[in-house]
């Protein structure tokens, strides 16, 4: 209870009946009661708002296919990639052929990447655009 434990609990209680005086105290625990009770109300008619507006009921949604601590991006990347999503294609042979080759093509040439290095000593290129 809002990290009170009993003893201190029973000390605030003393030092409000103290305050308060035994003659107001039957008036704030009306007080206090009445502000439970409207709390209880607006927490009850917020929800019946929230189940108007979604149009579900509240306590039939899995709430853990929600919590983003469950999603890994190694493992959605990773099954993405081993997902055969491969349709066959409609326009026949000639276009597997072309897709086939140019696979080839690709798989005989190392990639056009090229690495420029600066001299020792030169400081990299300042970009005053760049964040």
């Amino acid at each position: 209870m809002l990290g009170i434990n009993g003893p201190e609990f029973l000390l605030l209680l003393i030092i409000g009946l103290l305050v308060i005086g035994p003659s107001r105290l039957p008036e704030y625990t009306q007080k206090l009661a009445n502000i439970v009770k409207e709390v209880r109300r607006m927490a009850s008619g917020a929800r019946e708002q929230i189940k108007e507006e979604v149009g579900i009921d509240i306590d039939d949604v899995d709430w853990k296919k929600y919590d983003p601590r469950q999603y890994d991006p190694r493992r959605i990347i990773k099954e993405a990639l081993l997902d055969d999503d491969t349709k066959p294609v409609s326009a026949g042979a000639p276009a597997v052929a072309t897709v086939a080759a140019a696979a080839a093509a690709a798989a005989e040439r190392p990639p056009a990447r090229i690495f420029e290095r600066l001299p020792d000593g030169e400081p990299a290129p300042f970009d005053s655009e760049a964040t």
